[in-house]
């Protein structure tokens, strides 16, 4: 929440959207592994890796992040970020 004061009494209270997205693309690019790699390494499904690597917006099941935070000894804030969107 932001609060913007005008004047000494009058406050607005803006309230920011938030979303979660997942930055695995990053991840995957910046260890150098291919998508086939890192779903090797994790064990997920092909479509799975391709989908969380190609969209953002693609959130992992439970199972999945699990998946990956125990196969690269990782906190799924390594792979996820709380991002600001606009209204």
């Amino acid at each position: 929440m932001t609060v913007l004061t005008i004047g000494s009494n009058i406050k607005l209270w803006h309230y920011m959207r938030m979303t979660v997205i997942n930055t695995i693309k990053k991840f995957v690019d910046d260890r150098g592994l291919t998508v086939y790699r890192f779903r090797q390494q994790t064990g997920i499904a092909q479509a799975t890796a391709y989908r969380l690597y190609n969209n953002p917006q693609e959130i992992p099941r439970k199972e999945v992040l699990d998946a990956i935070c125990s196969a690269y000894k990782i906190q799924p804030g390594e792979i996820l970020e709380w991002v600001e969107t606009e209204k």
